[in-house]
């Protein structure tokens, strides 16, 4: 019997006094022990059928059809119920987890919450388990981590605590909904096998959502193939892969990042170069608060861009990338030298720094904590013309429907608010915001992370389109080396904060020179 089995299970929103129809009759199991994964583009209706299960749509939501946990009715079910076997029976791993984690709470009290409410362990039980939890998803030691809030990790960690608070109370099925979207290869490996070790180990069902097709062909055992809300194919992985029988599972088996950037003109301005340029962050002790050591976030970092380059940075979550770019970009303090368009930025005064900030833009890792929630889409993206002043003097409503089609957006959608956008639309218009003051140098900080393969085939494209036809110099940042390769004219190379290796895009992939290098490309095979 299966441990979670829907059927014709259909969800609408009601929205301005219309029903918009999110899943169309969807039927699927899934076993003890088992993995089935949901694939398909952003807005398919993945993670509101996965919501569904537990009835944690909200109350616009009108849900039909069946969802049974273990022989039990989750549609409709009493909230006593529901309360008992979320979190606890069925877990969730979010695709988001800086909105999914508590700002004012600690890693530990975070983890601890879930303990004590399912299981009633406090205390050193507690800690013991918690520690062990973060050592298992690759939290890096973990003891001095307990006391971190999550804006202290980067995103990569974030969502390794999501990973680990899922599996606290060692459920019968998890959710997984875009749990390696945020990580680097060399962890996303491990967290997979950790995944399918649990699965055997505990017969644990996993439900796992994704728009990576390579997951799936390593993870799971069936496969449904989701589209404008229906299952349009599903079956065993080895067969759908090996014989796709729709137009559309085909499209998606096809959709890969390829090809190279422009090349970069022989007499292009340098936009930005760094010099001996480092953030040590403070440890601080006792009750005075006396600094005992240095993290060493970023440590002699060389660097220079020109205009139509890419430099693409890669190496594991908590590795630097991130720090050294909002330190470029003077977002936070640092030691060395940053020259921006010639002019050296150090010491700089925020009203200083104002009129540069219209030729810096940067797109951030997680497009629903940078959004906000109570702007429209046209605003959001139209705010830096405010900022900033308005080129050419055109309407912005003209300039926001111009860049919107750029990015893969329908400019009819202008009025809606960021959650009534899938992730990977929400990616969408934090690159269109970045873009519409075709500034020099753009930070792209994971830019395709939640986007499906075949919207990152269309924003690669885009990128290096807008990159030609502007003349934009990018800092690229990025788990993804297919597309960091597809992208970069040059790459650095990242570890625990400096740089191991650096150079031309091609011989750095042919034949990588350093150990961790070697480590990075083998665990994205």
């Amino acid at each position: 019997m299966s441990i979670l089995e829907v059927k014709d299970l259909r969800v609408a929103f009601r929205q301005d006094g219309q029903l918009f129809e999110a899943v169309k009759g969807v039927s699927f199991s899934v076993d003890r022990g088992e993995t089935v994964a949901l694939v398909g583009e952003s807005g398919s209706g993945k993670s509101v059928t996965a919501l569904s299960t537990v009835s944690l749509l909200g109350e616009t939501a009108e849900v039909s059809g069946s969802v049974q946990y273990d022989g039990q009715e989750m549609v409709a079910a009493p909230a006593r119920l529901l309360r008992k076997v979320r979190g606890n029976d069925i877990s969730f791993i979010f695709q988001e987890p800086m909105t999914s984690l508590n700002p004012l709470h600690t890693l530990e009290r975070q983890l601890g919450e879930s303990l004590a409410l399912h299981q009633g362990i406090t205390g050193r039980k507690a800690r013991e388990r918690i520690l062990d939890l973060l050592r298992k998803v690759g939290i890096r030691d973990a003891e001095s981590r307990l006391n971190a809030y999550p804006h202290q990790l980067s995103g990569g960690q974030r969502q390794r605590v999501m990973i680990a608070m899922a599996l606290a109370n060692q459920p019968d099925i998890l959710i997984a909904d875009e749990p390696t979207t945020a990580l680097d290869v060399t962890i996303q490996a491990q967290i997979l096998e950790l995944l399918a070790g649990l699965k055997q180990s505990e017969g644990m069902g996993l439900l796992f959502i994704t728009h990576d097709l390579g997951i799936v062909q390593r993870i799971a055992d069936k496969v449904c193939v989701m589209k404008d809300g229906e299952i349009v194919e599903a079956g065993p992985v080895a067969e759908i892969f090996g014989n796709p029988q729709h137009p559309y599972t085909q499209k998606l088996l096809n959709a890969h990042s390829v090809g190279t950037p422009g090349p970069v003109a022989a007499d292009a301005p340098t936009v930005v170069e760094t010099e001996d340029l480092r953030v040590w962050f403070p440890i601080q002790r006792g009750l005075l608060r006396r600094t005992v050591g240095h993290v060493k976030a970023v440590n002699q970092a060389d660097l220079t861009v020109r205009a139509g380059e890419t430099l693409g940075i890669v190496g594991e979550s908590g590795s630097g990338k991130t720090t050294l770019a909002l330190a470029i970009m003077r977002l936070i303090s640092s030691e060395g030298q940053i020259v921006f368009d010639g002019q050296d930025i150090r010491g700089r005064s925020t009203k200083e720094l104002r009129a540069l900030r219209k030729d810096m833009q940067i797109v951030f890792q997680d497009p629903f904590g940078s959004l906000s929630p109570r702007m429209s889409c046209e605003q959001i993206i139209a705010e830096g013309l405010g900022v900033h002043g308005n080129p050419g003097g055109r309407a912005p409503r003209e300039l926001v429907a111009e860049v919107m089609q750029e990015v893969g957006l329908d400019p009819a959608t202008m009025h809606r608010y960021p959650h009534e956008f899938s992730g990977g639309q929400r990616q969408r218009i934090a690159i269109a915001r970045a873009m519409i003051l075709r500034p020099k140098l753009v930070v792209l900080d994971e830019p395709t992370s939640a986007l499906d393969k075949t919207v990152q085939v269309q924003i690669v494209d885009l990128l290096r389109d807008l990159q030609k036809k502007y003349g934009l110099a990018y800092l690229f940042i990025s788990h993804d080396l297919q597309v960091v390769r597809a992208m970069s004219h040059r790459i650095l190379v990242m570890r625990q904060g400096d740089i191991v290796e650096a150079g031309a895009s091609e011989t750095l992939f042919e034949a990588p020179q350093h150990e961790y290098t070697k480590t990075l490309l083998a665990a994205a095979v």
